[in-house]
């Protein structure tokens, strides 16, 4: 892995550097659909910055829940404040993507609301945006060396990767990169979808459902134990938080769109009467 960098002697870290990237391009994407709908740009920015604290703020929550089970040994060794704020950095310090997708979404719809602005068009556009973003940070996942496959007969293998250093000199099957793949695949489709005008008002649901499935599948190749395992239904076999979540998620949003397209097809048919 290619975990850091160092220029003019300071260390540079390649997870933040592609998640920079990945946020500008995503943003000056948004912004060049936007106005070529005629709506004004400068709301789309303001958007994007108030889904992206909420995508901080529900992130790291979502990572400190998946943390509960280290918290009373974590919490019992503390003797003073340097351990406390060790202990927070510890417990809220990573970041779990589904739940800054919730925090993103949930700031982001109350800020359309809120300023009353055009819901269809601002989602819409936010669909491919999510996926681009999502996509090109998934490759500095893998280059940080973060939310790592499973060991595997075929794959890569590091020897310096300081933030975990269990990875080292062990094989594992990039799903980091398959992810990040699958993302931009779902981005291409979605921007097809929004330049061509076809199920206008749904991008943001397809975007949900589709991505629901294939980060259910994605998990199974999963080997970072600290995103949080819980049994499935009671039973003996494990599945991770983002699974439950993303059963959840298309459990919701697979009905909804539906039911968005049966409307819009029944208001097609009352037209054509």
């Amino acid at each position: 892995m290619f975990t850091h960098f160092q220029i003019f002697g300071r260390d540079i870290y390649t997870y933040g550097l592609l998640a920079g990237i990945g946020l500008v391009l995503a943003g000056l994407y948004a912004m060049i659909c936007v106005k070529r709908r005629k709506r004004d740009e400068n709301d789309m920015v303001i958007v994007l910055l108030v889904a992206a604290a909420g995508v901080i703020v529900g992130g790291h929550l979502l990572y400190g829940i998946t943390q509960i089970p280290y918290i009373p040994s974590r919490f019992s060794s503390i003797s003073n404040f340097p351990q406390f704020i060790s202990f927070l950095s510890l417990t809220f310090g990573g970041s779990v993507f589904y739940g800054g997708l919730i925090g993103g979404v949930g700031a982001g719809m109350l800020y359309l609301k809120l300023k009353k602005l055009d819901f269809q068009v601002f989602t819409d556009v936010a669909a491919p945006t999510t996926a681009l973003f999502h996509g090109i940070a998934r490759i500095g996942c893998f280059l940080g060396g973060c939310c790592y496959g499973v060991e595997s007969s075929w794959g890569f293998i590091t020897h310096s990767n300081h933030l975990n250093p269990s990875v080292n000199g062990v094989v594992r099957f990039p799903v980091q990169l398959f992810e990040a793949g699958f993302e931009l695949i779902l981005f291409a489709t979605l921007a097809f979808l929004l330049y061509k005008g076809i199920l206008k008002g749904k991008l943001y649901l397809i975007y949900l459902v589709t991505y629901s499935v294939g980060r259910f599948i994605l998990e199974f190749f999963r080997g970072d134990e600290y995103r949080g395992l819980v049994p499935f239904f009671g039973t003996s076999w494990l599945i991770s938080t983002s699974q439950v979540i993303s059963i959840i998620i298309f459990a919701t949003c697979l009905p909804l769109l539906i039911i968005s397209i049966k409307k819009d097809a029944r208001r097609c048919e009352g037209g054509s009467v």
